[in-house]
């Protein structure tokens, strides 16, 4: 049960090319985002669709296969674990960044 404390599963499309960073050890970093869509009738019968924004990251081989693959609009299944950080911004704001860190992908699709 302990595997299941912190665990993300998601199936989206890129919302964007992914971003990758090498990094001065020779690690690769992938930064993107999915957009997860969900569909419901409102109250007056019509047909809602709630999209979801999720920042993405991943690391190593799994960077390297996105950086391979991967490209706006691909449809993913991420599997993974939430974090938070903060940071402070170019005028000094704390920011707060909720992000989910993958380990696993499976590509869709064509």
């Amino acid at each position: 049960m302990n595997a299941l404390k912190n665990k993300v599963q998601l199936i989206g499309n890129l919302g964007n090319d992914p971003e990758i960073i090498t990094l001065d050890s020779g690690k690769k970093l992938a930064k993107f985002s999915i957009a997860t869509n969900e569909t419901y009738k409102n109250s007056a019968g019509e047909k809602v669709t709630d999209t979801q924004w999720h920042n993405i990251v991943a690391w190593n081989k799994t960077a390297e296969i996105i950086e391979k693959y991967l490209q706006k609009g691909n449809e993913v299944v991420i599997e993974g674990k939430l974090t938070s950080r903060s940071f402070e911004d170019n005028e000094g704001n704390k920011r707060y960044l909720t992000e989910v860190v993958c380990n696993e992908l499976l590509m869709l699709g064509k």
